[in-house]
């Protein structure tokens, strides 16, 4: 399986499995998934560090590394697609991860249930 982390998911992964639902947990001790952070995760992170709105590893790539995450960088057509979602979910960061997890064939690992509204697999975390 192919997983893509929310951002709540991956910094929960990180800092705090338990908070994570056993079956998500599962997923990412699964040495067969692939698991993935987005490139607009860490720029969320990022902005809502600098902000103090957020506390998080402030060696975000290596800690990732460590865990066996990788990243998945952001395309024009992941953009594109990001763009032109439907207006359900009016966070630009969300919708990044919707087009992504759609476009790359990724079950998106997440407790925000506003996501089914675009159709994508979802793993509850």
């Amino acid at each position: 399986m192919r997983l893509l982390l929310d951002t709540h998911a991956l910094l929960w992964a990180l800092s705090d499995p338990e908070r994570l639902a056993e079956a998500a947990r599962e997923a990412l001790r699964d040495g067969g998934n692939e698991v993935l952070g987005s490139a607009a995760s860490a720029w969320e992170i990022a902005i809502k560090r600098a902000t103090g709105k957020l506390t998080a590893p402030d060696d975000l790539l290596e800690v990732t590394a460590a865990a066996g995450f990788d990243w998945l960088p952001i395309s024009a057509r992941h953009a594109t697609v990001a763009g032109a979602l439907p207006p359900h979910h009016r966070d630009p960061f969300d919708r990044m991860l919707v087009a992504q997890a759609r476009l790359e064939s990724l079950t998106l690992v997440t407790r925000d249930q506003r996501f089914a509204v675009y159709g994508v697999e979802l793993l509850a975390a």
